[in-house]
């Protein structure tokens, strides 16, 4: 196994245990991002010497530890020397922050977002910035493709995060998650990715969809991976106003063993298993078959006011992402995509009456969605309806004769933990017979990321170890 087929996890240990150095995981991760780039498209830019120069920090903390009674006492926790990609929405000073858009091609952060300054202190060595559908306002990512078939979607908005971690060229990676954009990319591409709790991860830095929807989580291998990195991230930021006043060090790490006695898990009879494809479907419920075998119980619920959920996505997150952009739209109109443009201008239209109606709906929404979680520990569902579709494809045509958009389909089952804010776990639960990942999603109650990530881990524990996507490479 070459070094950047670690996971986070087994790659602390080798770093840990001096059998690998921070330079060598970081240079196998640089070449093979050499080898896979020109095939997948899933940096904008690749910071391979600033990476370099990390390892080479974190290389000479390590040999400092050589000898120390407590066994890497100058190591900075599991993220040491672990490379690292992040959505380019998020701010590394001195890297441009481009947001996938020609809007953005001059700009170059001044500073450090939180995020990345809590990732640059745990030691991580930043290797590049990824694609996002453009300001992350979609759910495709058309300039990437799928980790495991190009001519398919990656997914958004996160996809080129999802689509680094996928091929292996990210150890993780960070994105935005506003209507699904961590959990779509993560599920169409056979990752594992977190939607925490709104607030819990501050926002500081980071290019704005839609304030009241917006996340920031990780993109991963493993359950476990994404626990590791959530310990770093989480935590309390005065700078963003929706920062919960949550204490800073939480170890989000599942214990060992896939014992669910006691858990209770809710499976949805409406809503989630609606115009759902026949594979997924079948995946998702053979996983939640296995859930049970390891003592869960499950319990079924009724998802509540599911015919709002699209009315209130769109309500609350097109005037949002429209008054943020308001200036330039008016200054530099040409700039953005076609679609982005439309969506915009859409958004001025919208009254003040229908983005209030949103937010009571919001408040009704999740009010009813914590009664429902008294109930349960957590809601297990599709992550999305249908595995990656043809880059082409702009329609789904259901079996009753119904159609729906991509972009509506990928968001449906993602939207309602956007809205009611509890974190979402997406987790790979298999392939469709074109050989495309499924994702399964777990819903919890607020900050109770520790539950979601005990139950995703457990899973993850009774099936095979998941292989990489087959990337063609440059030779």
């Amino acid at each position: 196994m070459q070094p950047y087929e670690l996971s986070l996890a087994a790659a602390a240990d080798e770093i840990r245990a001096r059998r690998l150095s921070p330079v060598e995981l970081v240079d196998s991760v640089l070449d093979w991002i050499a080898r896979t780039e020109p095939g997948l498209q899933a940096y904008v830019t690749v910071t391979a010497e600033r990476a370099r120069e990390s390892a080479r920090a974190a290389e000479r903390a390590a040999s400092a530890a050589v000898g120390d009674a407590a066994a890497g006492g100058h190591l900075r926790g599991p993220l040491h020397g672990i490379p690292v990609a992040l959505k380019d929405l998020i701010d590394v000073a001195g890297v441009p922050t481009t947001a996938s858009s020609r809007v953005r091609a001059d700009h170059r952060a001044a500073a450090d977002s939180t995020v990345a300054a809590r990732l640059a202190a745990a030691g991580t060595a930043l290797v590049g910035k990824t694609h996002t559908h453009e300001f992350a306002y979609g759910l495709t990512t058309p300039q990437t493709s799928n980790a495991w078939d190009p001519s398919r979607v990656a997914g958004g908005s996160s996809g080129g995060s999802a689509v680094a971690v996928a091929a292996a060229a990210a150890t993780f990676a960070l994105g935005t998650d506003t209507g699904g954009s961590i959990r779509v990319p993560a599920a169409l591409n056979g990752v594992v990715g977190l939607k925490p709790t709104y607030g819990l991860v501050p926002r500081h830095g980071v290019t704005s969809l839609s304030w009241s929807l917006d996340h920031v989580g990780p993109l991963t291998r493993t359950v476990e991976d994404a626990a590791l990195v959530m310990s770093v991230l989480a935590g309390h930021d005065p700078r963003d106003p929706a920062s919960l006043p949550t204490p800073s060090s939480v170890d989000y790490r599942p214990l060992p063993g896939a014992d669910l006695r006691g858990v209770r898990v809710g499976v949805p009879r409406n809503y989630y298993f609606e115009h759902v494809d026949p594979e997924v479907e079948a995946a998702v419920r053979g996983a939640i078959t296995r859930l049970e075998a390891l003592g869960a119980t499950l319990v079924e619920v009724e998802i509540p006011m599911a015919r709002y959920v699209q009315a209130t996505q769109w309500g609350l997150m097109v005037p949002e992402a429209t008054a943020y952009h308001e200036r330039t739209l008016r200054s530099a109109p040409e700039r953005y995509g076609a679609d982005i443009r439309i969506l915009l201008e859409a958004g001025a239209l919208m009254s003040a009456g229908d983005y209030l109606r949103a937010q009571r709906a919001r408040t009704l929404m999740r009010q009813a969605w914590l009664r429902m979680l008294d109930e349960v520990d957590v809601v297990v569902a599709p992550t999305v309806p249908v595995t990656a579709v043809r880059s082409d494809q702009e329609v789904i045509v259901w079996p009753d004769g119904t159609s729906e958009s991509v972009s509506d389909a990928y968001v449906r089952l993602s939207a309602p933990a956007d809205i009611t804010g509890v974190p979402a776990l997406t987790v790979p639960v298999g392939h469709d017979g074109a050989g495309m990942p499924i994702g399964m999603q777990l819903l919890g109650r607020p900050l109770a990321e520790a539950t979601v990530l005990r139950v995703g881990h457990a899973y993850e524990e009774t099936v095979p170890a998941r292989g990489y996507a087959p990337v063609a490479v440059a030779t």
